[in-house]
């Protein structure tokens, strides 16, 4: 596929992770993984389009985050709640330790090793950034993708 042809989707995911995606000189394909619509780079998924309360939105895959390393939109959790995300888990808020401000409940946002800084999940906000660190129980992000799962093994 021609670049102009997802110019829309670039720009779109340019703006919601802050990040200048340069994708013009590379192999693009558009695909449909376990019905979602993924959008692969030099044969790589980076790109997945998620369904949230305000319809369709485009957000980097796991692999996304770690080619395009953006600043913003994240939790970072302790070593405990590691475990439990790697099976898929909802990320409850008494382990997250940081969080970006600017996130809102509802927003796409990737969960990262507060020590290290490594992406292993993303999902939609269910609570403000600044709430789930104040929280002590209930969830604070509802998974849709982790480091293990079947759209991360796509590209083993």
């Amino acid at each position: 596929m021609r670049f102009k042809q997802i110019r829309d989707i670039a720009a779109e995911l340019s703006a919601r992770i802050a990040v200048d995606i340069d994708i013009k000189s590379s192999f693009l394909e558009k695909a449909n993984f376990d019905n979602r619509d993924l959008i692969l780079v030099d044969k790589t998924a980076l790109a997945m389009q998620v369904e949230t309360d305000d319809g369709k939105k485009w957000f980097p895959t796991l692999r996304g985050i770690l080619a395009w390393q953006p600043d913003g939109r994240w939790a970072a959790v302790d070593h405990g709640a590691i475990p439990f995300l790697m099976n898929g888990a909802d990320c409850m808020g008494a382990g997250v330790q940081m969080a970006d401000p600017a996130v809102t409940a509802g927003d796409l946002v990737w969960v990262r090793d507060e020590e290290h800084g490594k992406p292993l999940a993303l999902g939609i906000a269910m609570v403000d950034g600044e709430e789930m660190v104040a929280m002590s129980k209930g969830k604070a992000i509802n998974t849709l993708h982790w480091v293990g799962d079947d759209l991360w093994n796509l590209d083993q």
